[in-house]
């Protein structure tokens, strides 16, 4: 009769030994995701400008392979990330970088001859789509508290693109002192003729990537580059052609006129310097970009519920799980000996 009487509570030992697996995969790879969908992040890096001044020394080169490495300056991140599916995010994301742009840099003759620089504040606030081809994970298969294992290698990789807009005020320098170039209507703006005036907000596109691993249950780091595509032509203040110098000496000063014509006149095209008004000061058709380069921190926000009053984790389920199991195996150590035989 006390055989008879252990023998549900052995099925359900059995039954619950073999439950126990698929609960912490539950939490691992079902729902877990979900007691975790915030983060905030932290990033530090560098920025770097892709527009007319500066850049390699040739003429056509875009995209990424006209970077001036040496004009590369510091950016900072602040950002909020949610997760909509186990491996889709939503971000937003405030980043502040530096963009330089120095003609003195290169060697191409006409680029040279112009002398031109710049610099500029880069304020982005951008809203990103994220897509997370892995993510990364810490610790063991089930999260046992002391169960010994080996941690997972696995490195996070995720793709990302989304809209925003950014705030740029571009100088120059000059006698070493920053000058603000956009009241100076360097190529006109304002006047008879002249180019049209340009906003400092402006829209942007941006895309990119980034790797993570995790360094503990609620702290990831990585890196990440992004690459911006902006609606203007103007971060270096440079589009279109040269202004006539002395309708900017009148209507500006004659500071304006210096700073939007400081050539170094060594270059001429037909018996005219490359830089008379109506030459070419910059492309209009290539608009400018930058890119950001950063090393990321993200701390998870893990979800709490309320029960009777009491907060407690939501994995709270799988440690119940595990004290059940612990009492059934006191249990079956209690059985007599050699009812297993009789078992058989």
């Amino acid at each position: 009769m006390r055989l008879k009487e252990r023998l549900p509570l052995l099925i359900l030992l059995l039954l619950g030994s073999s439950l126990v697996p698929v609960e912490a995969q539950y939490f691992r790879n079902s729902g877990y995701w979900k007691t975790h969908r915030g983060e905030y992040m932290l990033g530090l890096g560098i920025s770097n400008f892709l527009g007319e001044l500066g850049g390699r020394n040739q003429i056509g080169s875009p995209f990424v392979w006209d970077l001036e490495f040496s004009q590369t300056k510091p950016a900072g991140s602040l950002g909020y990330r949610y997760y909509i599916a186990e491996k889709q995010a939503l971000r937003l994301n405030l980043t502040y970088g530096i963009l330089a742009g120095n003609d003195n840099l290169t060697t191409e003759t006409f680029r040279q001859n112009r002398n031109l620089n710049f610099r500029t504040d880069v304020f982005e606030l951008q809203f990103c789509y994220e897509l997370h081809l892995y993510k990364e994970e810490l610790g063991h298969v089930y999260d046992l508290r002391g169960v010994k294992g080996t941690k997972s290698s696995r490195v996070g990789l995720y793709f990302f693109v989304g809209g925003g807009g950014f705030y740029f005020n571009p100088k120059t320098k000059i006698n070493n002192s920053f000058v603000d170039l956009k009241p100076l209507g360097t190529e006109g703006q304002g006047l008879p003729g002249g180019a049209e005036e340009y906003d400092l907000f402006q829209p942007c596109v941006m895309g990119g990537i980034g790797l993570r691993k995790a360094l503990s249950k609620q702290w990831s780091a990585g890196i990440e580059l992004q690459y911006t595509k902006t609606f203007t032509d103007y971060i270096d203040d440079v589009s279109t052609v040269y202004y006539d110098p002395n309708a900017l000496a009148v209507a500006h000063g004659d500071l304006a006129a210096l700073i939007a014509n400081p050539a170094l006149n060594t270059v001429e095209a037909g018996g005219v310097y490359a830089t008379a008004p109506n030459q070419q000061r910059g492309d209009p058709t290539d608009l400018d970009a930058y890119l950001f380069f950063k090393v990321q921190f993200h701390y998870k926000i893990y979800k709490y519920k309320t029960q009777g009053g009491h907060k407690y984790r939501t994995r709270i389920r799988r440690q119940k799980m595990r004290v059940l199991r612990t009492k059934g195996l006191n249990e079956f150590a209690r059985l007599p000996k050699g009812s297993l035989a009789c078992l058989g």
